[in-house]
């Protein structure tokens, strides 16, 4: 019976398709969480089935893999020799992981939740059972045996105060510092060595085998602090790394010779959007580059093209795989933010300062980031619990998403000019539909969990809200990217964010997440003239107005 449900919902679950064109807009009050226009019985499955596909990447085709057996064994067997091997290759004094499971807690992934775990943090196990691995960590069936990759939710899943949320930006991971170790390591890797040493099978050295092939196609680059993304400037790297033709073929001399791009030396670092947001707009990325297609095709791509995947290949699991890119995109669009009130006791909650806090938004904010309509302005809310009345009971967003400049660091958007280009004119660009134009300025976002979100703007440098309301002059210029573990130490819930100062725990003190708003990309500059301030650049605001203001964004 259950199989022939499975097989009505296949034959008929997307029936109805998304308009991901330039023209497409959301009628006013309205979203797309339920994208496909499921029925509720076959949205659940649908969803769930996408989750899977989210944590566990599907992409079979997908360049690099780690022969997860003999990986194991590396740590368990431990050759002395073989270590010292790698750490000289890096560059480094000290092997910083002793296990698999630490590998996994050094790239920032973040365990599943148990099994009783409710609503939106009930997160379906791809065994049916509770894995020993992280979110994020894909270990995949091949005929090489298994293989270790990772999916959407190591950079699209985040630990909250010890519980895990979905769509939620991962504030620690170090996805993109491992293909820059990747980069220096693999090819130097002796495979006859690296199967005496691990116990691989003839099999899992041809995976490794193809895995350092692959390698060479894929241009790296490090984040300027932990949290902070790289993707753009890996895609267009990688692009260098190939030929200039429809599939961006491989080519050994591009691979020792890539061509220039200005990307290798030029920051555009920015933090992944929260998966809960793209329900309501029709731009994906914080630039708002992506102005026709779905962006989990964009996803793919990206992706793909990052790990030195054959775009033919590529090409041609995407056109067979049509029902996991519509269970995935259905499932990314179906995520639903953390309310605050899950992870703090609502009687921090002000009323009657979230009232206040209201008119003022609606006179600062709101024709940006949307209206936000509250349960405690209906009829007889007062006969409500204190966790009803806080509740948005709808968001009015943009029919078609805007971008708009208010002065913020430049350097992402304008990053997206040095490889649009070559983006547009593959031939698997045009089969998905997917057009790039670089934007001036960023999206500006929802705001639904923006409470979740800090630290704050596209690149992460407003550490709380407090100084999002501080003149840009007096904004700190230092901070620590900490991860949200404890909620008296690593978050300042009047603030709603980051402590700062001598508030930082030491411990959380560490040189990779030293964030320096005097560095290139990491500017702390623009939203605040004519937002708090009028024409003449006076302030609008007081201190207690802005504490009522917070007060309020933290219900949304």
């Amino acid at each position: 019976m259950k199989s022939l449900l499975l097989l009505l919902i296949s034959l008929q679950a997307f029936s109805y398709a998304p308009n991901w064109g330039r023209d497409a807009k959301i009628e006013k009050g309205e979203n797309r969480e339920n994208l496909y226009q499921l029925s509720q019985e076959e949205y659940e499955q649908v969803t769930q089935d996408g989750l899977k596909h989210a944590l566990v990447w599907p992409v079979s085709v997908t360049g690099l893999l780690i022969p997860y057996e003999a990986f194991n064994n590396f740590f368990e067997l431990r050759d002395e020799k073989f270590v010292n091997f790698v750490l000289t290759t890096l560059g480094e004094k000290k092997f910083g992981v002793n296990s698999v499971e630490s590998f996994y807690q050094w790239l920032g992934l973040n365990p599943y939740n148990d099994e009783d775990a409710n609503g939106i943090y009930r997160i379906p196990y791809p065994d049916g059972y509770k894995p020993d691995y992280y979110m994020g960590a894909s270990i995949v069936d091949t005929k090489w045996g298994k293989g270790l990759t990772f999916s959407c939710a190591t950079c699209h899943s985040a630990s909250l105060f010890g519980t895990s949320v979905m769509g939620l930006t991962n504030k620690t991971v170090k996805a993109n510092e491992l293909f820059v170790k990747a980069k220096k390591l693999l090819p130097f890797i002796p495979t006859k060595t690296f199967q005496k040493v691990t116990n691989a099978t003839d099999d899992e050295v041809a995976m490794l085998k193809r895995t350092k092939k692959n390698i060479h196609s894929v241009g790296a680059a490090s984040p300027m602090v932990l949290g902070l993304d790289t993707s753009l400037p890996q895609v267009a790297l990688s692009l260098a790394h190939r030929k200039q033709d429809a599939y961006a073929s491989k080519s050994k001399l591009n691979e020792v010779f890539p061509r220039f791009n200005p990307l290798k030396s030029t920051v555009a670092d920015s933090k992944p959007m929260p998966w809960w947001t793209l329900k309501y707009k029709t731009r994906w990325l914080s630039d708002g580059s992506i102005v026709e297609g779905n962006p989990i095709f964009t996803n793919f791509l990206w992706n793909e093209l990052g790990r030195g995947t054959d775009l033919y290949e590529l090409e041609k699991w995407l056109q067979d795989n049509p029902e996991i890119i519509k269970e995935l995109t259905a499932a990314a669009f179906s995520t639903k933010a953390p309310r605050i009130d899950d992870f703090f006791d609502v009687s921090r909650i002000d009323i009657d300062a979230a009232k206040r806090g209201q008119k003022h938004f609606e006179n600062r904010c709101q024709k940006c980031h949307g209206e936000y309509q509250k349960n405690w302005d209906l009829p007889f809310s007062g006969l409500m619990s204190k966790s009803e009345q806080i509740k948005t009971r709808k968001l009015i967003y943009h029919e078609k998403t805007p971008v708009k400049d208010v002065g913020t660091d430049p350097l992402r958007y304008q990053g997206t000019a040095y490889f649009a280009d070559a983006l547009n004119e593959l031939a698997i660009s045009k089969w998905m539909k997917t057009v790039v134009e670089p934007q001036k300025g960023y999206v500006p976002p929802p705001l639904n969990g923006i409470w979740a979100r800090w630290p704050y703007m596209h690149n992460n440098s407003i550490p709380n809200l407090c100084e999002l309301m501080t003149p840009p002059s007096k904004r700190v210029k230092e901070f620590y990217q900490i991860p949200a573990v404890d909620p008296m130490l690593d978050f300042d819930f009047d603030c709603n964010g980051f402590p700062v100062g001598m508030d930082i725990p030491e411990e959380r003190r560490i040189r990779e997440a030293y964030y320096n708003t005097k560095l290139p990309g990491l500017s702390n500059s623009g939203h605040y003239n004519r937002i708090f301030t009028d024409k003449e650049g006076n302030e609008l605001l007081s201190e207690e107005d802005k504490s009522d203001l917070r007060m309020f964004l933290r219900t949304l």
